[in-house]
């Protein structure tokens, strides 16, 4: 009786079985176009490869795949998603292709692909992404193939590109780039990696309208000679202006009232000099 309560207690063993909705063969498990809101809870922990492209899913919850340690491809590829939580990978030590491409996302949190080290392909395309932090992406050494062409990117910050040594094929294209002077870093990488970018021609300005359509690669150094930074930015000057003056008003102030203080002072000392001179005169007389 005891043993049967101790039983029950015990979580569930790992599930090895396929899901009804999804059809499982080789280590893969393809649940694909079968309108799901949300990621199966008994996929197989030996999994492979899991499809869960073209259905309604709309957020990767937390430790999602905490089981499928084996896994090295994941792709949800045309779903609806908004939100990755940010330990939604954690277990997947192995992955190496991750498709989130053609879904909704705007944003991706730092921590989302640390879980991931040995990732080596990852499809980010057709999203709504405004921006890549350069810490995103930092956790992923092993990093060949990256897509990220047909979001609303205006720029990269520096750094991002440079955090990733193993890099030799990368996708741009189709975003918004705003080539001002922050889009100076990105024309750099370009124009040193142009190997690595083969529609490298066909990433180009969106702004401003002079240069719509420009290849950015094309732009050339001069166009960044005024981006260099001044000695001192705009908050330096105001700072010069609102406390220089009245640091150097304190200054006078002080100074004046230190000027005084050793004026009355040497006066005093004088009078007192004069003081015990006409006294030691007094006593002279007297003693005559």
């Amino acid at each position: 009786m005891i043993l049967f309560a101790v039983l029950l207690l015990l979580p569930p063993p790992p599930s090895s079985s396929c899901p009804d909705v999804c059809s499982c063969s080789s280590g893969e498990v393809d649940c694909m176009e079968h309108q799901l809101r949300f990621v199966p809870d008994s996929l197989p922990v030996n999994a492979t490869a899991i499809l869960l492209d073209y259905n309604h899913i709309a957020a990767l919850r937390n430790r999602n795949f905490v089981a499928q340690k084996a896994l090295r491809r994941l792709s949800l590829r045309g779903n609806v998603l908004v939100s990755v939580h940010h330990r939604a990978l954690v277990g997947l030590s192995s992955l190496q292709e991750l498709d989130l491409s053609r879904n909704y996302l705007s944003t991706l949190k730092l921590e989302t692909f640390f879980p991931v080290p040995s990732l080596t392909t990852l499809h980010l395309e057709h999203n709504k992404l405004l921006s890549l932090d350069p810490e995103l992406l930092e956790a992923l050494p092993h990093l060949q193939a990256l897509f990220v062409h047909g979001n609303a990117l205006v720029t990269l910050s520096s750094g991002l590109l440079e955090n990733l040594p193993s890099l030799n094929h990368l996708k741009l294209d189709d975003n918004p780039w705003m080539c001002s002077c922050d889009i100076e870093p990105l024309f750099q990488w370009l124009r040193n990696n142009t190997d690595k970018v083969p529609e490298v021609m066909s990433i180009s300005c969106r702004l401003p309208a002079h240069l719509a359509n420009y290849p950015i690669v094309l732009i050339g150094n001069e166009s960044f000679t005024q981006c260099q930074e001044p000695w001192l930015h705009l908050q330096d000057y105001a700072f010069f202006l609102l406390v220089g003056p009245s640091t150097f008003f304190a200054s006078l102030c002080i100074c004046i009232l230190v000027g005084s203080l050793a004026v009355a002072h040497s006066k005093m000392t004088a009078v007192s000099y004069t003081r015990l001179g006409s006294l030691a005169r007094r006593a002279e007389r007297k003693r005559r």
